[in-house]
Order: structure tokens, then sequence, then C-alpha cells
């Protein structure tokens, strides 16, 4: 065997021996952490970095930031429905007042109940007044209700504007984006996360400003009564505040670490459901040990539920105390007042109540901003990732690719995958024509998948040109290539639709079909039996997640997508080991359909395959390694050349032959007779 072919066999040899030699393994291995935090040895999941996140920061950082989540909401809810947004904005703002009148119409009640006279002569001076206060009260009720409905209107809309953009841009970025596993955590921290807070916090917003107005109008009620009655304001709500805050606090932390160790018992519950594990898993009879460990965990988890649980319950009463103390404090001050003749008691009374209402109003506040600043971060999120996705979008141009392409052509071609050091292509050149039938080859990385994916548009060069018929494919609208090529991968996309549908979404519809063509591809590429025997025939669902729904094998799925690929009718057509979960019998029957019974005789045909005996009738062959390529020709020119290519399949054709007496393999997969033939 040559120098190529010892190179070949290193790359798929096992590591050799390390520096230093393997000790003997313990007699015991713990399935988790003992007695530590059993939640502190999960890793951070993408969905979680913004988790607690009000409890870590500042009072300040929080009421700092909340202008401006206001101002980002409220642009938001305007671009969705101006009028149902103005409507929120009004009502909140006359609701407020007439909470304020009301409490100020409270007063004078209180100064007619208290005022010199007979008692019932009081009671009746009072009724003008306590039946302005039950207008101010239902005033301010319809006015709540009006709230809540131009915010029903408008939050749906918020979410649908946001959903519908953000969809729309990640759809449309260039693949290398899609490749980045940064951008994949980004992106579904932004969906899972983004759009549910972004429908909530509308709600939220709503609420704080209902609670800050609330706190202005009491302290408004209580400058009326009397200016100094404003330091006492301060005194009461002050301490509430601060326990509020406190508690808020607490919840948060409890939350992040309620959610760490669920996601650690979950590992366990997720063995024991998940359907591919549940072979192995009987087979070793490991469903005990597992138990075992998932119940040790649920046990701590409930510890510790009760231990977070008794902690906020101290909290809460150190809170109260804090506040009791407080307000005793503002009513030894506000009696105080009374005797020394500051202050009516009418107004003394009035102010009890505006007092207890700005504690509540404090703390609602408070409850409401912690959930508003974290709650915005993953909007932020959202709002970053849909912008960083406009920058990252497909190349738009008025040229569009031509629907018929007579020469492929790549020079000098250059592609470095992003966080990667060495190219996966480092300057290719080739010519492609139609009517051909071409075929790379090469070890797993040699970059002809790469190349495959800068044929089809889907990465642009970043050094070198490709050209169609002469013109730089940069000069044209970026989904107009795609639209003229057709890909057919290894590992398909199993959409959920119906059989027709997962043909003809080649051509980017799901409704639509030209009946003969379809059934031609399915035709060619041995899917016309698969459909055939399914319920329902073309309108059988395949998927089992509807009713009805009907499964197919690893290999009927390579049958429609190849048949998916066909039906598209490209110029550019090209299969990425398309065949590598079919039958020897099927696979046979595709390659005749595809590379010598092709439905277009102007297309070009370009094959990736592991198996060289697939690409032996091909017009040409290239061999690419590490991202280059080092040889080209027809089988019989890369033969008679004994490199590389003649090294790789001179090695596969020996695992066709019997070891003991060289004759070859009965029913050997992959074309093992059409490799016994080439190489004899």
């Amino acid at each position: 065997m040559s120098e190529h072919a010892d190179a070949y066999v290193t790359h798929g040899a096992v590591p050799g021996p390390r520096s230093a030699p393997l000790p003997l393994p313990p007699g015991t291995v713990p399935a988790g952490p003992g007695d530590g935090d059993i939640a502190g040895e999960m890793e951070e999941a993408y969905w979680s970095v913004h988790d607690g996140a009000a409890a870590r920061a500042t009072v300040r950082q929080v009421l700092a930031r909340l202008p401006r989540i206001t101002r980002q909401i409220g642009r938001l809810a305007w671009r969705a429905d101006p009028r149902a947004t103005t409507a929120v904005v009004a009502c909140q703002l006359a609701s407020a007042a007439m909470s304020a009148f009301g409490l100020i119409a409270s007063v004078r009640v209180l100064q007619e109940l208290f005022a010199q006279g007979p008692t019932a002569d009081r009671v009746r001076a009072a009724v003008p007044q306590i039946l302005l206060v039950v207008g101010f009260l239902a005033m301010r009720a319809l006015l709540e209700a009006a709230v809540a409905v131009a915010q029903a209107r408008v939050t749906p809309k918020i979410r649908t504007a946001l959903e519908s953009e953000f969809f729309r841009l990640t759809a449309h970025v260039r693949l290398e984006a899609v490749e980045n596993a940064d951008w994949h955590d980004e992106v579904y921290r932004a969906n899972d996360r983004g759009l549910f807070y972004a429908r909530q916090i509308v709600g939220q917003v709503v609420s704080l400003a209902s609670a800050a107005l609330g706190l202005v109008g009491t302290a408004g009620v209580l400058g009326v009564l009397h200016p100094a009655l404003l330091p006492l304001l301060l005194l009461s709500v002050l301490p509430v505040g601060a326990a509020a805050v406190r508690s808020a606090r607490a919840r948060f932390h409890s939350f992040k670490r309620w959610n760490a160790l669920q996601r650690r018992v979950r590992v366990f519950s997720w063995l024991l459901l998940d359907q591919d594990a549940a072979a192995e898993l009987r087979s070793d009879t490991a469903q005990g040990a597992l138990l075992d460990e998932h119940r040790r965990l649920i046990t701590r988890i409930a510890e510790e539920d009760t231990r977070l649980g008794v902690g906020a319950a101290l909290l809460n009463l150190a809170g109260r105390g804090i506040g009791g103390l407080g307000t005793g404090v503002t009513y030894c001050a506000l009696g105080a007042m009374l005797i020394a003749g500051w202050l009516p008691l009418a107004a003394g009374a009035g102010a009890v109540l505006a007092i207890q209402a700005g504690q509540t109003s404090l703390t609602r506040l408070v409850e409401v901003a912690h959930l508003v600043y974290e709650h915005a971060l993953w909007v932020d999120d959202l709002l970053a990732v849909q912008e960083r996705c406009r920058g990252l979008q497909l190349r738009t141009a008025a040229v569009h690719a031509p629907d018929r392409v007579r020469t492929v052509t790549l020079e000098d071609v250059s592609f470095t995958y992003a966080g990667k050091e060495s190219p996966a292509l480092d300057g290719v050149s080739m010519t492609l024509t139609a009517g051909e039938t071409i075929a790379f080859v090469g070890l797993n990385g040699s970059g002809k998948s790469t190349c495959a994916k800068v044929l089809a548009g889907l990465h642009e060069v970043q050094r070198g040109r490709v050209c169609w018929d002469g013109v730089d494919v940069r000069t044209f609208d970026a989904q107009s290539v795609q639209r003229r090529v057709a890909c057919v991968l290894q590992d398909p996309v199993r959409f959920p639709f119906s059989a027709l549908s997962n043909v003809t979404v080649s051509t980017g519809s799901l409704t639509g079909a030209v009946p003969e063509r379809a059934l031609a591809a399915v035709r060619a590429a041995g899917a016309d039996q698969v459909i055939a025997d399914l319920p329902g025939q073309w309108d059988a669902l395949l998927s089992k997640r509807f009713r009805g729904g009907q499964e197919l094998s690893g290999g009927q799925w390579a049958k429609v997508a190849v048949a998916r690929g066909l039906y598209k009718n490209a110029s550019l057509l090209l299969l990425d080991e398309p065949t590598a979960s079919m039958d020897p019998p099927s696979e046979h029957a595709v390659y005749e359909a595809v590379l010598r019974g092709r439905l277009r005789e102007d297309q070009i045909t370009v094959l990736i395959s592991h198996r060289l005996a697939s690409v032996v009738d091909c017009d040409r062959i290239y061999v690419f390694d590490t991202g280059r390529i080092v040889e080209s020709g027809s089988h019989g020119e890369l033969m008679a050349l004994g490199g590389l290519y003649a090294d790789m399949f001179t090695l596969q054709a020996d695992g066709y032959r019997a070891r003991d007496t060289g004759l070859p393999c009965r029913g050997a997969a992959g074309g093992g007779a059409a490799v016994e033939g080439a190489v004899s």
C-alpha cells in the first residue's frame, strides 16, 4: 500500500498510548454530588443567564433603568397600536387622578362626620361627599376596565409583531451564522424567553405605572392636607419598601436555585422516559440505579424547598416587623401633630388612609419593578438578536440568477469558518459544465461538503470567485441563486407535512404541485412505492405527532429527499451522501436514475460520497484533502495515477473480499460488486 493509503489508514486508526498509564478506577463512584450544593455543579443553561438578575442589582440600578424600560415598551406598543397605547396612557392617568380625588373626597366625608352638631345632621351633610366618593370609585373602576381592554388589544399585537419579525429575520440569515453555536444560544434564548416576556411585560409596565402614580397621588393628597405629612409618608413607606426589596430578592434567588435543582433531576427523568435510551436501559437493567439516584435528588430538593420556605417566612416576618415599627412611629408622630393642633382630627384620619394606600402602592411598586427589570433583560435580548440578524441577512440585488446555467466556475476560492484557524477551502478552482456528473471525494473534513455549500450559494467565498456563465454570483440576489440549486443531504429534514408537500417543499410551496413532475421525481428516486403503500398515499401525513400520521424509516426518508431534490428541477443538483441509509438495491436504483437516467440533460450533478463505488461512472472526480483539490480526473485516470484516490478505492475494495478465500462477499452493501469489478 502507498504512502497515501497509509495516511488514510492513520486517520481512522485508534489513538496511540498516552504518555502516562491510566490508573485502576475506584470500586465505587458517585452518580452525582453528594453532600455539597447539588445545584452548584450544573452548568448555567443559555436560557437562564438573566434569571435572578434583579436579585443581584441594587435598588439604584433598578430605579435608574425603569424609565428607559418604560420608554422602550412604550415605543413597541406605539408601533403595534397607537390608538390602544394612547388609551392605556390616558386611562391610566385618569384612573390615578380618580384615586387621588376619591381620597380627598373621603377626607371631606370624615370632616363632615367629625363636625359639630347632631349626628343625624352630620351624616346628612356627609351624603353628597359620600356620593362623590362612590362616583370617583366607580369612575376609577371604569377607567381600569378601559385600561385592561386597551391593554388586551395592544399586548397580542406587540407579541405578533415581534414574533413575525423575529422569525422573518432568523429564517433568512446567512448559513454561517446558523452554524455558529453562540448564535444558536442567543436565538433560542430570544425565542424561549424574549417572546414570552415581551407579552407579559406590557401588563407589568402598566402595573408599575399604576403603582407609581398611586404613590404620587397619595403624596399629593398628604401635601394638600399638611406639608409636614410628607416626611411621615417616607417614614412609613421606606421600611415597608426595604422589606419588600429583601423579600423580592429572596424570591428571585430562590427561583434561580430551584431552576438549577429541577434541571439536575430532569437529567434522570429524561433518561427514564427517553425513547432512544429505552432499549439499552432495559438491556442493562439500569432502571433501579437511575430510580435510586432520582429519589435521592428529589429528596434533597424537597429538603431544599423546606429550607427556602422557612427562610422566606422568617424574612417576611422580619419585613413586616420593620414595616410595623415604621408605621408605629408614623402614627405616633401623627398623634403628636393632632395633640399639638397642627392637624384637624378629620385630616388625621384621612392621613391614615393615605399612608396605608401609600404602603400598598410602594409594596406593589417594588415587586413589579423587580419583575420589569429582569424581564426587560429578556426583551432586550430579543431586540438585540433581531438587530444582529438584520446585519446577517442574505444578499439582495436587483439582478437574479439565470434559469439555466451552462458552466459554473470556481476561481481560487477560499473559505474559513468563524472561529477556525485552518481554511475549509484553500485555493480551490474547477469548472463544471451542464450535462456532466461530478464527484467530490476525500476524508472527513477535507472540504468537499463546504465546496458544495459554496456552489449552492449557502456560503459566500472570502477569496476568489464563483461564476455562473462568467458572471460573479455575488452580483445576483442570493435567494435567486439558491432557487436554482437542489441539495439532497445525508440527514434530510423530515417535514411533518403530507407526502406530496415533502416533495414540493423544494420549490418553496407546501400546497401547490405539478402532478406529472412530482410523479416522475418519486419514480426516479424509488419513492413511488413508499408513497403508494401509505394510507392516503400523497395526502398521508408523515409525522406521528398528528392523529393518523405515518412514520418512515431512514431509507424511506432518503428516497423522499432524493425525490424532493429531483422535483426542484434545478440547474445544479448536489447530492451529499444521499443514499447512506438506503439498502443496496435502493441505492443502486437511485444512482441509476440520478447518474445515468437524469430527468434533465442540461443539469450539473455533483455527488459527494464516501462509497467510491458510486462515483465510478462520474464524468470527473475531484479528490479533496485539507481544503485543496489534490487530484482530478475520471475513475480510470485516477486509478492509473496511483495516488490518494487509487489508494482509498483499493482500501474499500479490499473490504468486500472474503478474508480467507479472496472471493467477493455476498450481499455486500453499497455496491460491493461494482467495486470488485472495477478493481479486477
